[in-house]
Formats: C-alpha cells, structure tokens, sequence
C-alpha cells in the first residue's frame, strides 16, 4: 500500500500546457489585430483620367470638384468655374458654411453623386479627410431632429497643380490657381 502511493504522486506532479500556451500566443495577438482591423473603414476612390477634361458632352451636367488650397477651398463645376471659395486662416476652415453650400448643391443637383478632390501638396493629410468626410455627408437640421444627408459619396482625387496644367488655361484652371 505504500508503494502504491508514491507511483500516485509521481504522476499528478507534471503538467503539460504546452499545447495551451501554443493557443495562447498565436490566438490573442491574432484577435487583437482582427479588432483594430474591424474598427478600419475601406474608402473606394475613383481616380480621374487624363481623358476626362477632353470629353464634351452636349448636356449641361455638373462636374462638381473641390480645390484644397493651404489658404482656401474652392467648390467649383469644371466647365462653369468657381461656385464658393472659403478663406482659411491659420488653418481654420469654416466648416458650417462649407457644408451648406453643399447641401444646397446637392438640392440642385439631387442625382449627382460625385466629386473630384484636387489637393495642392501643402495640404495636411488631416485637412484632406476632413474635407472627404464632409463631402460624403452632412448633418441637417430639420425642425427638432438632426439628419445624416448623403451628400457626394463617389469621391476622386488628383492634383491641384497637375489640374491646372490639363485645362490648358480654361477659366477652371484660373479658379485653381494655374497658368495658362
């Protein structure tokens, strides 16, 4: 009998866990990149083609574009030149004035759909997704309660400078600041 306990306690002194510590350090920081990646939103832009400003259409159709400037922010049509243009000072946008003026341009235009971002390269990053996030939408008030409006969700993007220089000297490329 005494034997037999001592064959009893050599068997409960060793644990595996091995196998549990395996799951452990491949599961957790497999999790934690799952959640940081699930809070990331995916933005689908549409680049503007070279052919683009060559292309005439007999419709009057609005081709909406935003210029970001360091000083200012131009909403304007491509083929009918500046609409708005909003000063900016140290870096302060009027960001209420800026979204209504879109939400007006949408009324008038409720089937349009996109927008061309042109940036000028003095822009910071930050002020670029601002502009992108008010683009898509807007918030309005109506009587008591506040409404999420979607504004311009087909976004695309291009260069300010490189604009300018694909009018050719057109009334848009004196709104963005280009030489003929």
């Amino acid at each position: 009998m005494h034997n037999h306990s001592k064959e009893y306690l050599k068997e409960a002194e060793e644990l595996n866990i091995t196998a549990f510590m395996n799951l452990m350090v491949i599961l957790v920081p497999f999790l934690l990149i799952t959640a940081v990646f699930s809070r990331m939103t995916v933005l689908e832009l549409n680049l503007p083609g070279l052919d683009d400003k060559q292309q005439v259409n007999d419709d009057v159709k609005l081709s909406l574009e935003l210029v970001l400037r360091e000083q200012s922010f131009d909403i304007q049509d491509a083929n009918l030149g500046l609409i708005k243009r909003f000063e900016r000072t140290a870096g302060v946008t009027s960001w209420r004035g800026f979204s209504d003026v879109l939400v007006e341009i949408k009324r008038r235009f409720p089937d349009e759909r996109g927008i061309t971002i042109l940036v000028e390269p003095a822009v910071e990053y930050k002020t670029l997704i601002q502009a992108m996030d008010r683009v898509r939408s807007a918030e309005v008030v109506d009587g008591l309660s506040v409404e999420t409006v979607e504004l311009f969700p087909d976004i695309s993007l291009g260069d300010a400078g490189l604009s300018a220089q694909i009018d050719g000297g057109t009334e848009s490329s004196a709104a963005t600041g280009g030489t003929p």
